[in-house]
């Protein structure tokens, strides 16, 4: 028996949609997040991916299917990776070889990256285009990344599997969790979806704060060591800023009638 989806094509068996039903919380953030970020214009066509670890070791993870639109994905649409089995690239809506690449290699070797998301988001993307492509510590949002983020300088191409190991070996400080990713875009880790989503919504407004702040040509005011590594430390330890900004943007998408949580 098959159930004819109404996702863009996509057929799914019976019971391909009773495995789609597990994790569904998770499924249920992640869908809202992909969402999200369509609506910030943060996505790029239908080449960017999010994946969040369903096991302990971090290996299995939820990811968009190959090539769907952000702005389409529902918490069913959600297929399951193994990050150790490369025939997971043979089943139906597999990710696209360059989305197994740079999340399997990372949920392989970064087991506290418990969810990732990368974009190519204008701002942190031109970002990592400048010679230098340090932020840094000009307001509250940029200071909040301070010697929190790790820069790959060395772009080697789409992201096959060799380029997502390399990538993958570069997050060795777990206070680090944003990668600018040389001539590329941005990678971010964190704990859950509410976390990851809001570190990357904020690194892209740090990001477009400091290229909008070079614009101007005019000399920029850079905040101490002492003052950006407090900044960062207070923001860190704010009291659930990350599950309300998840919470508020499902309940916004939730009155729209949104289809994000079928």
């Amino acid at each position: 028996m098959v159930w004819m989806g109404n996702s863009g094509g996509f057929d799914m068996t019976v019971t391909q949609l009773a495995r789609n039903m597990d994790h569904w919380e998770e499924r249920v953030d992640l869908a809202a997040a992909f969402r999200w970020t369509a609506r910030l214009k943060m996505h790029e066509g239908v080449a960017n991916h999010f994946s969040l670890s369903i096991n302990e070791d971090g290996t299995r993870f939820l990811m968009n299917p190959n090539q769907m639109h952000f702005a389409r994905i529902k918490a069913s649409d959600l297929i399951v990776v193994d990050a150790n089995d490369p025939d997971t690239l043979e089943g139906p809506n597999a990710p696209d070889p360059t989305a197994w690449g740079l999340h399997g290699g990372l949920h392989r070797h970064c087991p506290n990256a418990r969810c990732a998301m990368h974009v190519h988001s204008i701002h942190a993307t031109v970002l990592a285009c400048l010679d230098d492509p340090r932020l840094p510590p000009i307001d509250q949002n940029c200071a909040t990344f301070f010697n929190r983020y790790v820069i790959d300088s060395h772009y080697g191409g789409l992201a096959f599997e060799e380029e997502g190991e390399r990538c993958a070996q570069l997050f060795t400080d777990p206070k680090q969790k944003v990668m600018i990713m040389g001539n590329h875009g941005v990678m971010v880790i964190g704990d859950s979806v509410a976390d990851t989503f809001n570190r990357l919504y904020y690194f892209e407004r740090a990001a477009e704060t400091y290229i909008r702040a070079l614009q101007t040509g005019r000399t920029l005011k850079v905040l101490s060591d002492e003052i950006a590594e407090k900044t960062a430390q207070d923001l860190e330890s704010y009291p659930e800023q990350d599950a309300r900004h998840l919470a508020e943007l499902k309940a916004i998408l939730d009155a729209e009638g949104s289809d994000y949580a079928a």
